[in-house]
């Protein structure tokens, strides 16, 4: 929905977003049922073309208005086809599998897609009546199902004004909010007296940004505040910029939560300050957190249709009453919020969130939602036209969630596997993929089993029976949604991923093959450099601020995650100085592998001495659980009467806090962590919650053959292998850890280096230029 500048207010839509919002019912149906590509559903237009032969119109371009109590609607679209001969107006619908398996709420909304341009055609051609047609093609087998029905021209605009008078309606609120929301912002104050030292500079260079519609780094340190100094100026930007929706995306649960604590000091709250008697007059913003389905559901184990789950039954009949009332609600639609409106309406409350992302100004989710392949965000801003903002949270990180994101691998064991419990009807394409796993295998030997072999290209053999497999299956699939299937789906989406990744593979990722045993091999499509999918998805916003405390080297972030040849790179001064945060180095020490247990013993006397001579809390950091065992073992061993506690492998989200609540101000013990993991980065223990640090390791990435491959890649594409692949993604860990100390201009601690590559020149130039390093003795 789009206003249009004219003396009367007018909107433009399109037919099948008209439709989509105005016609669907019935219930919520995501069982699997697989879909043609867009490419098939194009051939099978054309397909259907060809068939008519001549004289039949393809892709009629067809418009038309409708004007109540003086505002416009403009209904535009493309008809698929229309046979003047017998008058007949049909829209095209491709398909796999039978037609008896498509939901009644499908069948429906097509319905009025062909009625809304069945009332098109009749204005335009003065048609008195028509026959209306859906054209069912199913692309396997090519067979077409036509279904008709006679209509008249004034039941058609009856039909199409009722349509039009119910969207306008709800387009013209949402025009009423848009102003109210605008107005708003264009007088966004700062929330408090005055910006933290070097704050104002960060959201100055935000503004900025957004200004210029520029790509922006921003690296600004720890403890400045950076959550509010982004949001502000984006908000504050946006009536100036014209821009309709705002994203800000974080890495983990911790940063969402941040971001939202940042609205409701803006004022755009749902309870008032810890204290405050009443909240404050609230902004009109409209703000949704995306949270995971898993997160979201509320019957695990239950299918997501109508059949399985009672609140996917009839949901799109309760989706109008919800919508209406999430909009009004005049609250942050978090994940606690957005619960209670959907069971107040019996739906899905996950479905209900990713309904409204089309009409909240500013979405809160995690990066994955606009840069993944599948992202709900990027979908939504392509398909409405948006100007957009994106604010990424802890940047640093996008390099390997995005590697991760492109990256797909295919197990051996489970398409053997598969294969054995398949129904006949699969047992021969299941059966060449085994075949082709087979003679990959006898062709790739490589001489240690248990290490990754590069292969130079796809092994065109295996991918070709995959590419038939998943047709295969996914034809059985549309033909057999339940029952025993759960497998089945598995392997699709396994091999779907990787058969996707293959259409695009060139030299920013590699295939890999891993021999585990017989029977156990795996073949993996790893991305190394993502800046290839992502660029597309930075261009797409109008501007783009990624911010961490540690985006250096610029080139690093550029190049990996391709930024555009404009994007600015911005560094804050640190509003701290070294009289808060004493640095010191344990040049004796060193943390290689090769060193590591005859070390021990002097870097557990290092972590026991600086206790005892400041006792307070303290986050000891290691590069493995295996060495952060070690090592609390030792020092439980020698100093038994220092109390610890220590960050376990696969901690769930409220293990992960009750860690972190452990740390009070008065508080004293050592908590022992992984360098990258989840108490890394991303906690603040302000004041004396926190007075040190430990960091045991450079962490730079283990020397591995996937990780000399990736420098290998690297270093053929920037020139730049060893340090795009160990020293940055190390350095920067480090750097964030020890950004735990200090969050604040009242805060003071100290951090201790233990290894004596600290003090090399090439790493003492990726440390922050506002530490002072001094050097400690053996102990």
């Amino acid at each position: 929905m789009n206003p249009l500048p004219a003396a009367q207010p007018c909107y433009r839509v399109a037919v099948r977003a008209l439709c989509d919002f105005t016609a669907r019912a019935g219930d919520l149906d995501h069982r699997f049922t697989p879909s043609p590509t867009a490419q098939q559903g194009i051939e099978g237009h054309q397909l259907i073309a060809e068939r008519r032969g001549a004289g039949y119109e393809s892709e009629l371009s067809l418009c038309g208005e409708v004007v109540v109590d003086g505002a416009r609607l403009v209904v535009s679209g493309r008809a698929d086809g229309f046979d003047p001969a017998a008058r007949r107006l049909e829209e095209v619908k491709t398909h796999r599998g039978s037609l008896a398996r498509m939901g009644a709420n499908q069948r429906a909304l097509h319905w009025a897609q062909a009625k809304v341009y069945g009332a098109l055609l009749c204005r335009a051609r003065q048609l008195e009546r028509v026959e209306l047609a859906l054209v069912y093609l199913e692309i396997g087998s090519g067979q077409e199902t036509r279904l008709s029905e006679p209509a008249t021209a004034s039941e058609l605009e009856a039909f199409f004004v009722d349509q039009c008078q119910r969207f306008l309606a709800w387009a013209e609120q949402e025009a009423a909010h848009r102003r109210r929301r605008d107005a708003a912002l264009s007088t966004l104050r700062f929330p408090h007296a005055g910006f933290r030292r070097g704050q104002r500079e960060l959201a100055e260079a935000v503004y900025k940004a957004a200004g210029t519609g520029r790509q922006l780094l921003l690296q600004a340190p720890t403890g400045i505040g950076k959550t509010l100094g982004t949001l502000f100026p984006m908000l504050a930007a946006m009536p100036r910029q014209g821009l309709d929706r705002a994203f800000f995306l974080t890495m983990k649960t911790p940063g969402r939560r941040l971001a939202l604590e940042a609205l409701r000091t803006l004022g755009v709250a749902n309870a008032p300050e810890p204290g405050a008697d009443e909240a404050p007059p609230r902004m009109p913003l409209r703000v949704l957190e995306l949270v995971a389905r898993d997160t979201a559901c509320e019957h695990p184990g239950k299918a997501c249709h109508g059949d399985a789950c009672p609140l996917a039954r009839g949901f799109y009949d309760r989706l109008p009453a919800a919508r209406q009332a999430a909009v009004e609600c005049g609250r942050v639609l978090d994940r606690p919020t957005l619960r209670e409106l959907a069971l107040a309406h019996d739906i899905c409350p996950y479905y209900l969130g990713q309904e409204l992302v089309r009409w909240c100004d500013l979405t809160v989710g995690d990066v994955n939602h606009y840069f993944d392949t599948s992202a709900l965000l990027f979908a939504a801003t392509q398909a409405q036209e948006w100007r957009v903002a994106v604010l990424v949270d802890e940047a640093h990180n996008l390099v390997e969630r995005a590697r991760g994101m492109y990256s797909a691998s295919l197990d051996q064991q489970r398409c053997n596997a598969v294969q054995r419990r398949a129904p006949p009807a699969l047992a021969k394409p299941l059966g060449r993929v085994v075949r082709q796993w087979r003679e990959l295998l006898a062709a790739e030997s490589p001489a240690d089993d248990a290490a990754p072999r590069l292969l130079e290209t796809l092994p065109a053999g295996l991918v070709l029976a995959l590419q038939q497999a998943v047709s295969a299956v996914g034809d059985y699939l549309a033909e057999h949604p339940s029952g025993e299937v759960d497998e089945l789906q598995a392997f699709l989406f396994e091999a779907l991923a990787l058969c996707r990744l293959t259409e695009s593979f060139a030299d920013h990722s590699i295939c890999l093959l891993t021999r585990r045993g017989r029977g156990r091999a795996t073949l993996t499509l790893r991305n190394l450099i993502p800046a290839d999918f992502l660029a597309p998805r930075l261009a797409a916003s109008h501007t783009t601020v990624l911010f961490s405390a540690t985006l250096s080297p610029a080139d690093y972030y550029r190049d990996l995650l391709g930024l555009a040849d404009d994007a600015v790179w911005w560094e804050v001064a640190s509003p701290f100085d070294s009289t808060q945060l004493e640095v010191r180095l344990a040049r004796h020490l060193s943390t290689r592998w090769r060193d590591r247990e005859h070390s021990l013993d002097g870097l557990v006397a290092v972590i026991a001495d600086q206790y005892r001579g400041a006792p307070g809390n303290y986050l000891a950091f290691f590069s493995s659980f295996a060495y952060l065992d070690a090592a609390l073992t030792r020092l439980a061993r020698d100093h038994p009467d220092i109390p610890t506690r220590c960050q376990r492998r696969g901690m769930d989200e409220a293990s992960r806090q009750a860690f972190v609540d452990d740390f009070v101000a008065g508080g004293r013990g050592i908590g022992f962590a992984v360098l990258g993991g989840a108490f890394a980065e991303g906690i603040d223990l302000p004041g004396e919650r926190l007075v040190g640090a430990f960091i045991a390791t450079l962490g730079m990435p283990p020397l591995s053959a996937d990780n000399e491959i990736l420098k290998a890649r690297l270093e053929a594409r920037f020139g730049r292998g060893f340090d795009y692949a160990y020293r940055y993604p190390g350095l920067t860990k480090v750097v964030q850890a020890a950004g735990r100390v200090i969050r604040g201009p009242e805060d003071r601690g100290v951090v201790v280096l233990l290894d004596d590559r600290f003090g090399e020149v090439d790493n003492l130039a990726l440390l922050p230029a506002w530490w002072r390093l001094s050097g400690m003795p053996a102990v």
